[in-house]
This record gives structure tokens, C-alpha cells and sequence, in this order.
């Protein structure tokens, strides 16, 4: 009897074992999901300039020669860490960049006499970027009475679009013109099928407003161009295009 108890006491104990064993590990292994990625860093906010101020002349810091030191200062954008401030000749199209600054000023060395567009650009550490509006200024040379107007620019059609007509089979162009010396500037538009730059008609020459309505065919790409004019100095704009549905 005793043997028969022990047996039955053993017995016992190995089918509770193999149960424990079967519930520890019966079943499959869950799969493991997905790492979460980083955190997508937002773009950084947009910079405010300040001076030089927008199609005013400068004021220029230490002058040596034919180049003066400008000073450029703006406001910072959120979520900035730098910036690359870029600045183009308009009259020559060189450009000068400074690029990582982590202040909100910088002064560059600029030839004098000429006509200048600026930005920043704001960056941090995720791929995105955030350009500043684009400010334009006269930076005067020794002895100037009187500032150029600055190259006219499209504002419609944007270069390159393409546009609807009117039902009479006529848009509006628009321009931003501009002169450091608020001087009262008219206007020449010079528009054709050929390179914007063809002998303007009568009724295009001197324009006091910076829109011109103009008749236009569908299917045609058309080049245009603004002659600026303060009654000293007459500047001509890029050549500007668009295609009419």
C-alpha cells in the first residue's frame, strides 16, 4: 500500500511539472513590431529682415575706395540653429553668401555704386529650410545725385506659368517697380512672341502704373520686359515669359 501511494505520489508530480513546463513555454514567440523612427524635426520659422532696409538706399559702415561695409541685421525665426545669408548684385548677378551664422547680424564688403538683393535662410538639423523674403537696396558710389531705379519684377504671370484669358481674350500684367530715391518713375512694357526685347508700341510707352491690360492668343508663349524710368536713368528688367491656355 505504501508503494502504491508513492507511486501515485510521483505520478502526480511529473504531470504537474509537464503542465508548468507547457504553460512557461507553449505558444509562439510574438514577433517584435516595428522601431519608431525618429521624430521628424519641424521646419525652422521664417526670418524677418531688417536692414538694409527694402528699396531704400543704404547706409554703408567703414568706406575704403570703391567698396563700403554694409550691415545686415534681421529677426530670427523659430526652431532656427543658423542661417546662410545671401546677397546678389542685380546689376552683375555675383552673388556673396555667408553661410552657418548663428547671429541675427553680419557685415559684408559691397561694391559701391550698385544695386543689391538680399535673404537668409534659416536651417536647424532636420532637412528642411525656410527662406526670408528677398529685400532690395542701393548701396550709392562718391558724388551720386541720383539712384537708379531698381530692375522691375513680374509679379503676374509669374515666369514660366501659364495663363487663362479674359473672355475678351485679354490679361493683366503686373509688375513691383522701385526707386531708392522715391524718385515718380514711368514705365516702358516691351511684349512679343520673340524675346521681349522688340520696339514697344506707342501706347506701352510711358506708363505711370505698373499694370497694362494686353490683348493675347491662346496656344502663344509670350516674352515681356519693363523699362524703369525715374526721367534720369532708364533701367531694363530680366525678360520675363508665360503661356496662354
Amino acid at each position: 500500500m505504501r508503494r502504491y501511494q508513492t507511486n501515485l505520489f510521483l505520478a502526480l508530480l511529473t504531470v504537474l511539472i509537464t503542465s508548468c513546463s507547457s504553460d512557461s513555454g507553449g505558444g509562439s514567440t510574438p514577433t517584435p513590431g516595428p522601431t519608431p523612427g525618429p521624430t521628424p524635426i519641424a521646419a525652422p520659422g521664417k526670418a524677418s529682415l531688417t536692414l538694409p532696409e527694402n528699396n531704400k538706399p543704404c547706409e554703408t559702415g567703414e568706406v575704403s575706395g570703391a567698396t563700403a561695409s554694409v550691415i545686415f541685421t534681421w529677426s530670427q525665426g523659430t526652431d532656427t540653429e543658423s542661417v546662410d545669408l545671401s546677397i546678389t548684385n542685380t546689376d552683375t548677378n555675383q552673388i556673396t553668401n555667408r553661410t552657418n551664422l548663428t547671429t541675427t547680424t553680419a557685415t559684408v564688403p559691397l561694391t559701391r555704386g550698385h544695386r543689391y538683393q538680399w535673404k537668409v535662410t534659416s536651417k536647424n538639423k532636420g532637412t528642411q529650410t525656410t527662406a526670408s523674403d528677398s529685400f532690395k537696396f542701393y548701396l550709392a558710389g562718391d558724388g551720386e545725385e541720383n539712384a537708379a531705379p531698381f530692375l522691375a519684377e513680374a509679379i503676374y504671370p509669374q515666369p514660366g506659368s501659364s495663363v487663362t484669358t479674359s473672355e475678351n481674350g485679354t490679361i493683366t500684367l503686373e509688375w513691383e517697380g522701385a526707386d531708392p530715391d522715391s524718385d515718380t518713375l514711368t514705365y516702358t512694357l516691351l511684349i512679343d512672341t520673340v524675346d521681349g526685347r522688340q520696339e514697344p508700341t506707342e501706347e506701352n510707352i510711358g506708363l505711370t502704373s505698373n499694370t497694362k491690360e494686353v490683348a493675347v492668343e491662346a496656344g502663344t508663349i509670350y516674352y515681356w520686359s519693363i523699362i524703369t524710368s525715374d526721367g534720369t536713368v532708364s533701367v531694363p528688367s530680366n525678360v520675363f515669359s508665360f503661356r496662354v491656355d
